[in-house]
């Protein structure tokens, strides 16, 4: 292992900012106090430029390197939590009620400070260090409000990078796919508009459970009978919502899930199939059924040049054995992806010790993964922006 020096003198201060961040997680778009957090620790670095409200509660910052250049290299770290329950017993633990750091948004943001820290006491590079501090990845357009607020009209990046921890038990283990990397996603709210009764007189209502049910089957039947046998597309329905009483048929009822793909035309046939299925229910009984598709996240794609480029910097700090250049695809979605779109880069994961998956009320990252990841990102900056 070669964390760099400066950045490993530093890994305690870095655990404590990880450990206020993780007690105190913010839902997307609500991430006033990690902001601030994130805000008034570039300051103290000395970055030479931090904006504020970009995407509601987005922060950039702009690093200088001791030689003027044309090209200018994007990190992003995201900052959001998510709507859960912390159940680690961690004595660092959560202490938002309902609200928790399960993904390591958290130790993503400690990776980006602490390679922002080091790039403003170095600043050895040629051009500049575009910091990018996202709101809201988990599932609510956070990328895509700063697209649509001018991140890359006001701050151009030449290629951009991005970090996701991997709790595979394999501690700073790096691995990068090439190509199409991470699924697109869409969510789906799906209502049912019947006919209610008393429960004791079903022959006078039109059921929508009975309704869904039957929507169930047919919509699992998409992926197994209608998209080709050797496309990945994952199908699931997460949600069911109906009823108010024991003794009532309800009026309505919604089911609610998500479409995972790599492939836009496979994704537009499940859409269709989902849509055809919710007009023959209609036709079949006399219902309104309502379909709402939501695209959420675009296909991730890593440029394969920049994939080595990232893998490169990274074997110099965790050595050619903890490297993975071609890992398998992810049906995880991830909205990074709508930036890649406008400028190239790639998106790497870094193992850490725990199993317990990501999203789960158990997940905890290890501390010890933070140095690491951001030494990884920081000697990307050198290699890319090299001053000789």
């Amino acid at each position: 292992m070669n964390i760099l020096p400066e950045i490993d003198k530093i890994s305690n201060e870095l655990k404590k900012i990880f450990k206020d961040l993780h007690q105190h997680p913010e839902l997307g778009f609500e991430e006033v106090r990690t902001s601030e957090i994130v805000k008034k620790r570039l300051q103290d670095f000395g970055v030479d430029e931090i904006h504020t409200n970009i995407g509601k509660t987005g922060v950039v910052a702009v690093i200088n390197g001791k030689q003027k250049g044309d090209n200018q290299i994007g990190l992003r770290a995201d900052m959001d939590a998510l709507p859960i329950e912390e159940t680690t017993n961690l004595d660092y633990a959560s202490k938002n009620p309902g609200k928790m750091h399960a993904c390591g948004h958290d130790g993503h943001t400690t990776m980006l400070l602490g390679a922002a820290k080091y790039l403003c006491e170095t600043r050895n590079f040629k051009g500049k260090a575009i910091l990018i501090f996202q709101p809201a990845e988990e599932g609510l357009g956070g990328a895509r409000l700063m697209l649509k607020e001018g991140l890359f009209e006001k701050f151009p990046c030449s290629e951009i990078y991005g970090i996701h921890n991997s709790p595979n038990g394999r501690h700073s283990e790096i691995s990068i796919c090439k190509g199409k990397a991470m699924a697109g996603a869409s969510f789906f709210d799906i209502t049912i508009k019947a006919k209610g009764s008393h429960a004791a007189m079903p022959h006078q209502s039109i059921d929508p459970i009975i309704i869904c049910a039957n929507m169930i089957d047919q919509m699992q039947a998409i992926v197994s009978r209608n998209t080709p046998p050797l496309e990945s597309v994952v199908l699931s329905i997460t949600q069911i919502h109906s009823g108010s009483a024991y003794n009532v048929i309800p009026e309505e009822a919604t089911l609610c899930g998500t479409i995972r793909y790599f492939s836009e035309e496979v994704y537009a046939l499940v859409e269709d199939r989902v849509k055809a299925i919710c007009r023959g229910l209609e036709a079949t009984y006399n219902v309104e059924v309502i379909p709402d598709l939501r695209n959420t996240f675009d296909v991730l794609y890593n440029d394969n040049e920049l994939s080595d480029c990232y893998m490169d910097a990274a074997e110099e700090i965790v050595g050619k054995e903890n490297i993975i250049r071609a890992a398998r695809p992810a049906t995880g979605s991830e909205d990074f992806a709508d930036m890649l779109k406008h400028v190239r880069g790639a998106y790497c994961r870094i193992g850490h010790s725990g199993t317990q998956p990501l999203h789960s009320p158990k997940f905890t990252l290890d501390p010890d993964i933070i140095p690491v990841g951001a030494s990884v990102l920081a000697r990307l900056v050198e290699k890319q922006l090299p001053t000789n």
